[in-house]
Formats: C-alpha cells, structure tokens, sequence
C-alpha cells in the first residue's frame, strides 16, 4: 500500500509546539508517513538548538535547511530567505512529498512555501486569513495562502477572509486553533512540578512576559521595550518569567535588553531561550497574567481564563477573548492594564471567558482531511470569484 507523504515544516520553537499533535496524528496513521523539515531558529545555538527537541519528542527529522544569517536587520532577514528557497527546493527533491504543511506566516516558512510552489507540491497552510497589522507576517501569511491549495483555518471570519482573497470555499475549512488541541489533551504541570522544571519559584504575584518586535514599524524597538520593563517595575512584589523573542528583524536587541534586566533583578527574574510547549503552558496556568504581544496571548491564554496584557499593535486585527486587555506601549498604559487585570472584577469576569478559536480538536481534523482530499489536480487552482465589487 502506498502510504501518502506529509511533510511537516517547523522553524521555530513556536510552531512545533502548536504541530506536534498534528505531527503525532500523522505518524500514529497507517496510511500515511510523516516526513519533517527543521529550519530557522530550530538549527541555531543562539536560539537553543531546538531540533533537539523534536528528537527528544521522539521524531526523526529528515531533512535540516540551514538558512539563518547572525544578521537579523532587515536585509539581513532578506538574504535569509533567499538561502531558505534554495536549501527548501534541495530538501524537496530529496524527501518528494505528497503535500506539505505549513503553519502561520514566518519568513522561513515564506522561503519553504515558495519552492514547495515552484517544485509543485501542494501545500496545506494552517493559521491563514488572520490579520496582524503591525507585522511584517501579515504579508507573508496572505502570501502563502495564495500559494496553498489546502487551508485549516482558526475561526470562521478567517475563513471568509481566505474565501475573500479567491480560495475555493471546499478547500477552506475552520478547524480552530491546534494550539488549544494542546490544553485538552496535553497534562499540564502543577505547580510544585513546574518551579522545579524552571528552577524559579513562583510568587504570589507572577507574571509571564514575551514581547516580540513590531517589524513593520521603523521605530528603535528598544523604546517600547524600556517602557515594559518600567511598568514591570511598578509591581516590585512580582515575580517575572521572559521568553526571548523570535528570530525577527531586532529581535537581538530585546532579548540584550532583557538579559542585562534579568542580571540586575536576579531574585525575581528569569529569561528562557525556549520553555518548551509543556513548560510555557503550564507556567502560563499558573502565572497571574501574561504581558506582551505575542499570539499565545489572544489563542491560549483565553483558554487557561488568564488575562492578557496585549501591548501596541502587533496583534492588532486578530480576534479577542474578553480576557484580552490592549494598551498602548507607555509605561502609565501597561502599568494601568496591569491593575486591571489584577482587579477582582476583572478576575471573576474570567469564569465567563469564551475562546474564539475552536475547542481543540484541529489535529486530528487537518490529518483526517490530509489523508482522504484527492489530490488529483489541485495545483490547477481556478480564482473563486465572490461577484463583482464597485
């Protein structure tokens, strides 16, 4: 029996931790044969070598592209990802899979999808649709969508939105989140379990900070940054866990910034590289608030009814929880969003939280849909259109 090929794409701690469920449905299918790409960050000391990890998840990985300059300005991030095409259209050849999935709108996977495209292999593209405004991903998400012929979306007005840009209304399905397949299935850590695997005792007041550059703003991102860590200040009896950012445009200039304020708070601070999925959901359970902009703010945060500080408009154009609380990036605005989160009318409205985003069961709907859908001429992609528009 010919077992279909999927090969599943990861560059970053990121997706892999909202692939891996996705990834264990394909191998644990007698029908099919999970194929892996690692790239991006997963390949790079500075970043933790997190390849490491999907090993120790117990996967092979076949194929590494190594695409990542030291450099993270923006021409810099370009020559990255014209390596990226290059090393994708070598890996391809090699591994010859049936379809590809891609998730969400990096530029390694911007790099991957293109010469997926250009070698003909279908592509299935998760997280497509959404809107973030203050992100250079904006883009390249809409982008891949154009390139893909399969796409999993996480709520129904993306959906419409991909139907909108001409994708063929079959092919676009709403399957929620994969990141909330984590929290119904994966057994969080208890608290007890979790101090030990950080090695940082929380408080009784903690809170969990990432904060990722704003790529298309041309402002000096240590501005903003410096007025987080202020605000973070005004809550002295706190105890803070930070993740570094991704390998975006800057990135390094944030994740000094938090270094040399991890060593001068050291009694009440950590800084991790990458926690793992385990880890960082489980501190985001048991943590007070999480602050930043990143998207496990608006996808799971809700979910663990914890309230988000969501700053400036990274995120901005993507669906909300009524957990989610946004401010601007001043310190008199974080410090007051703070508070408001903290406050008790705030934490009982928490018990009501509904999430946006499905209820966890993307996984194994992606693979089943991967397995069945004939491929049979689905690269001669016709645009859908929605009718004429003044």
């Amino acid at each position: 029996m010919h077992k279909r090929k999927i090969c599943v794409v990861t560059g970053s701690r990121a997706d892999y931790g909202l692939l891996q469920l996705l990834m264990k449905e394909i191998r644990g299918d007698a029908r099919l044969q999970l194929q892996i790409i690692a790239t991006g960050m997963h390949l790079s000391p500075e970043f933790g070598l997190t390849f490491k990890q999907i090993e120790e998840g117990g996967f092979h990985v076949d194929e590494k592209v190594e695409m990542l300059l030291s450099s993270d300005t923006p021409k810099g991030i370009a020559k990255s990802i014209g390596l990226g095409v290059i090393g994708f259209a070598d890996a391809f050849e090699r591994v010859k899979p049936d379809v590809v999935v891609f998730l969400g709108d990096r530029f390694e996977i911007f790099a991957a999808a293109q010469a997926a495209m250009a070698a003909r292999i279908p592509i299935a593209h998760i997280h497509g649709g959404e809107t973030t405004e203050g992100a250079i991903d904006e883009a390249m998400r809409h982008a891949i969508t154009k390139m893909a012929c399969f796409h999993f979306v996480a709520a129904e007005p993306y959906r419409r939105r991909v139907i909108q840009m001409g994708e063929d209304p079959d092919r676009v399905i709403n399957v929620g989140a994969p990141g909330l397949d984590n929290l119904k299935r994966m057994r969080l850590l208890n608290r007890y379990a979790l101090e030990k695997a950080i090695d940082f005792p929380l408080g009784k007041l903690s809170f969990l900070v990432t904060y990722h550059p704003v790529t298309l703003s041309k402002a000096d991102p240590s501005v903003p940054m410096h007025e987080l860590l202020v605000a973070i200040d005004s809550f002295p009896q706190a105890r803070t866990i930070f993740t570094k950012t991704n390998a975006d445009t800057y990135g390094r200039i944030i994740n000094k910034m938090i270094d040399e304020y991890v060593a001068e708070h050291p009694e009440h601070t950590r800084a991790f590289t990458s926690l793992g999925q385990l880890r960082y959901l489980s501190t985001m359970k048991h943590v007070d608030a999480v602050i930043g902009n990143s998207s496990s703010g608006l996808l799971e945060a809700p979910a663990l009814r914890k309230p988000t500080i969501n700053i400036g408009d990274r995120q901005k154009g993507r669906l909300r929880a009524s957990s989610v609380i946004d401010c601007v990036e001043k310190i008199e605005a974080i410090v007051s969003a703070v508070k408001k989160a903290l406050s008790e009318p705030f934490q009982l409205s928490l018990k009501n939280v509904v999430s946006p985003y499905g209820q966890g069961n993307a996984s194994l709907e992606i693979k089943e849909y991967l397995k069945r859908v004939d491929l049979g001429g689905v690269l001669m992609k016709q645009f859908h259109d929605i009718g004429n528009v003044l």
